[in-house]
């Protein structure tokens, strides 16, 4: 009786009897050998290898998931559907190509199965070991022969590739062979290094206590000294090196920030360690002493103020902060009215130029006291720009994430949606250092329009939006339409 693989090897070669490969015209077959034959040098399971072999079949013949499914099991269709992109009828495949790499790529990255992931290095290895056998014989002119003839845009994927599998398979030879060809075909691409062995210290974070959550990752105290911000499933490695990076030159520049000595990984996600002694975040202390939340609102004021007295040029290389504006308007609004997103638009456009330094991500949970004083975390969203996007990052934390969910807030922040909107307004009138309500409420529906423009796009980022969310947006579009019309400037 045969086993999968001798049956899987059977089947592949009658599906793709006659094909052959567009690179130098070899039967098609050679291929998902090849693929096969990659995956044996990092797993002895043999769904994982079969999968290989008939990774193709979906795509390329007239085969289907449901029959790959009757002869090979679950497992192997669900591996090979992985691979397999989407089609879209009416469009060359030059003219899809983007689409199809950008859909395939969203599953690779939503999955968690380490037969996935070898699968992806398996065949993209394979590819690439052509590409740079053409390349070395063709040069620049190989690229007129493929669906996508743009070098740039193949650097993209292969990298994009690259990235999302690095920490679970970069002890792999096939990954550091991966990274060797990506630099001969688009040299300077990744860190030499990256093609040599290299051990990152592996660390549990079982048992630890969690202590906040950001956009990028969670955060846990790791020991009585240590603190280990643990990055989501979405961050490469090239995202931690930068938040890193970031976080040294902010410390220059005078920034009370803590600075991470080492990249780790914690299962199948990076993590960055940071020394921070006996400290606590600021969401902890208002949460076990809500009464004195005007202290810690004050204390947050004057860290805030101080970072926006920090001026930088562009020749600092920040972003700019209104770029983070425009995303959230383009992102949301825009989807829905773009008369009312073009309005917003100009509002950000007339803020005057500011070379103030923005945190970008400034709430309690990133702002740790050790001995008393602030110590910030998070530091990849540093810009350079306008306050205003600070206040409207901090409206959109403790006012509009709660107003029709209050345990947004509580579940987020650690304390009551009511403490929430009393550290808000104690904030805003200790960073204007004034108690006139008429500037107050002005700035504070200055902040909103921007903050209820971010809940409407974290809205129309999800993959099915249920009817409240669509009553929700409406009643954000609403707000924000009363405010562009009684609004003719954003700065304070």
């Amino acid at each position: 009786m045969m086993n999968i693989l001798e049956e899987s090897i059977i089947y592949a070669t009658i599906m793709h009897q006659g094909k052959r490969r567009k690179f130098k015209g070899n039967p098609f077959i050679l291929h998902p050998l090849e693929v096969a034959q990659i995956l044996s040098t990092m797993t002895d399971d043999q769904e994982v290898i079969a999968a290989g072999i008939l990774h193709d079949i979906v795509e390329d013949t007239d085969g289907t998931p449901e029959e790959i499914e009757k002869r090979f099991g679950k497992r192997v269709a669900y591996l090979v559907l992985s691979e397999s992109e989407e089609e879209y009828p009416g469009e060359t495949r030059d003219a899809s190509w983007k689409r199809r790499k950008e859909g395939s790529l969203r599953n690779l990255k939503a999955s968690q199965d380490i037969g996935v992931k070898m699968l992806w290095l398996a065949d993209k290895l394979a590819n690439i070991r052509s590409l740079a056998g053409m390349y070395s014989e063709q040069g620049e002119s190989m690229w007129k022969s493929l669906h996508q003839s743009d070098p740039e845009m193949q650097c993209w994927y292969y990298r994009t590739v690259a990235e999302a599998l690095e920490l679970s398979l970069n002890k792999t030879g096939a990954f550091k062979e991966l990274i060797k060809h990506i630099n001969f075909i688009w040299p300077g691409t990744f860190d030499s290094e990256k093609a040599r062995y290299k051990k990152y210290r592996e660390v549990s974070i079982d048992g630890c206590e969690h202590i906040g959550k950001g956009a990028k990752g969670d955060v846990y105290r790791y020991d009585d000294e240590m603190i280990i911000k643990v990055f989501n499933e979405n961050n490469t490695y090239k995202d931690v090196e930068r938040e890193i990076a970031l976080s040294r030159k902010a410390f220059i520049l005078g920034i009370p920030t803590a600075i991470s000595f080492g990249i780790v990984s914690v299962g199948d996600h990076y993590g960055a360690m940071y020394e921070l002694v006996d400290s606590e975040i600021i969401s902890k202390h208002i949460a076990r002493a809500p009464g004195q939340v005007e202290v810690y609102a004050n204390i947050m004021a004057d860290l805030a103020r101080s970072i926006h007295s920090i001026e930088v040029s562009g020749e600092d290389d920040f972003p700019e902060a209104s770029d983070r504006l425009y995303d959230y308007i383009n992102g949301g609004v825009a989807c829905e009215n773009e008369v009312l997103a073009d309005r917003c638009r100009k509002l950000i456009e007339a803020l005057p130029p500011s070379d103030a330094l923005v945190h970008g991500d400034f709430h309690t949970g990133n702002v740790f006291l050790q001995n008393g004083e602030p110590m910030l975390i998070d530091m990849d969203r540093i810009s350079r720009g306008h306050p205003i996007a600070e206040l409207s990052d901090l409206y959109y934390f403790y006012v509009a994430l709660g107003e029709e969910d209050p345990s947004v807030v509580e579940k987020f922040m650690g304390f009551s949606y009511g403490t929430a909107g009393e550290f808000f307004d104690h904030f805003l009138r200790r960073y204007l250092g004034s108690d006139d309500t008429d500037r107050l409420e002005e700035v504070k529906q200055k902040a909103s329009l921007i903050g209820y423009s971010r809940l409407i796009r974290k809205l129309r980022k999800k993959k099915e939006m249920t009817e409240d969310d669509r009553a929700l947006i409406d009643r954000c579009l609403e707000k924000i339409d009363k405010l562009t019309q009684k609004l003719d400037t954003l700065s304070f």
